[in-house]
C-alpha cells in the first residue's frame, strides 16, 4: 500500500483534453441525483402528494449521508474486524453491491473525484472506480472500533510521518505471490472530501507514482503505473481496476 513520501515533486501539469469528455459524462451521470437530493432537502415531499419524492438511487444517497455507523464488537483496543470486501493492499475480492448502492456511492464522491481528475490528470471515473475497488462501492469501508468509518477510500497506510487520525484493521498482504494475513494501520478522514484531499497530495509527490499522472483516459496506463509504483501487493490489482472501470463505462 501506499506509504507518504518525505520530499514533494513539482505539481502535476493540467489534465490531457482527452479526459474532458469522461468528465463530462461523469457528471452528467450524477448531476440529476445530486440535484434530487437538494431539492428533496429544500422542500421534502409535496403533502398530499403520492409520488415519492425521491428514487430509489436518491434515497440510498441519502441514507448513506445520515447513517449512524454500528458499533463493533471490538472493545478496549484498536483492532478492527476483518472486512471482507477491503483486504488490504489493494488485495481485494469482488463486492456484491446492486445498482442503487452503486450509483448511491458514485454520486456521493462525484465532486471530490472531479476536482482530483483535474489535479491529477485522470478521469474522475477512473478515481471513482479506485475508490469503488479499495471500499467495495462504499459499502465496507475501514472502520474505528466504535463502528464509526475511517473515511479511508483509497486504503492508504498510515506510516511513521502520518500525523492524523488511524485506525487497525486485518488485511491480505502478498509477499513472493503468497497471501499474508497482517494487522496493519491505515489512515483516518473526517469525511471522503479529506480522503480525495490525501489522495491526491499523496499522487502529486510520492515519485513512485508519477508514471499514473496525466494518464487521462487510459485506466490501463494508470492502473498499471500503480501497481509498478508498489501501490498494491496484489499481482492481479492493475487487472482489477481496470475491470472496474470497464463495468462503469459500459453502463
Amino acid at each position: 500500500m501506499p506509504a507518504r513520501p518525505a520530499s514533494a515533486a513539482t505539481p502535476t501539469a493540467p489534465a490531457p483534453a482527452a479526459m474532458a469528455s469522461s468528465g463530462g459524462r461523469f457528471s452528467q451521470t450524477f448531476a440529476q441525483l445530486d440535484g434530487e437530493i437538494r431539492d428533496y432537502i429544500a422542500h421534502g415531499t409535496p403533502q398530499g402528494s403520492d409520488v415519492p419524492a425521491l428514487s430509489s438511487a436518491a434515497r440510498a444517497y441519502l441514507a448513506r449521508m445520515q447513517a449512524t455507523p454500528v458499533p463493533t464488537a471490538a472493545a478496549g483496543h484498536n483492532a478492527l474486524q476483518p472486512l471482507p470486501a477491503l483486504e488490504g493492499s489493494g488485495a481485494l475480492g469482488e463486492v456484491s453491491a446492486g445498482s442503487v448502492e452503486r450509483d448511491a456511492f458514485l454520486g456521493h464522491i462525484a465532486p471530490w473525484a472531479e476536482q482530483a481528475g483535474q489535479q491529477l490528470g485522470v478521469a474522475p471515473d477512473i478515481l471513482a472506480a479506485h475508490a469503488a475497488l479499495e471500499s467495495g462501492w462504499g459499502q465496507r469501508p475501514l472502520r474505528q472500533p466504535d463502528g464509526s468509518s475511517t473515511h479511508n477510500l483509497f486504503g492508504i497506510k498510515a506510516g511513521g510521518g502520518w500525523r492524523g487520525g488511524s485506525a487497525d484493521a486485518l488485511t491480505t498482504e502478498y509477499e513472493d505471490g503468497v497471501a499474508l494475513k497482517k494487522t496493519e494501520r491505515f489512515r483516518s478522514y473526517p469525511d471522503a472530501g479529506a480522503a480525495f484531499r490525501d489522495f491526491t497530495q499523496l499522487m502529486q509527490t510520492s515519485p513512485r507514482y508519477q508514471a499514473a499522472l496525466n494518464t487521462g483516459t487510459d485506466v490501463r496506463a494508470y492502473a498499471e503505473a500503480l501497481a509498478r509504483g508498489g501501490y498494491a501487493t496484489d499481482p492481479n490489482y492493475a487487472d482489477k481496476l481496470v475491470s472496474v472501470v470497464n463495468r462503469l463505462r459500459a453502463r
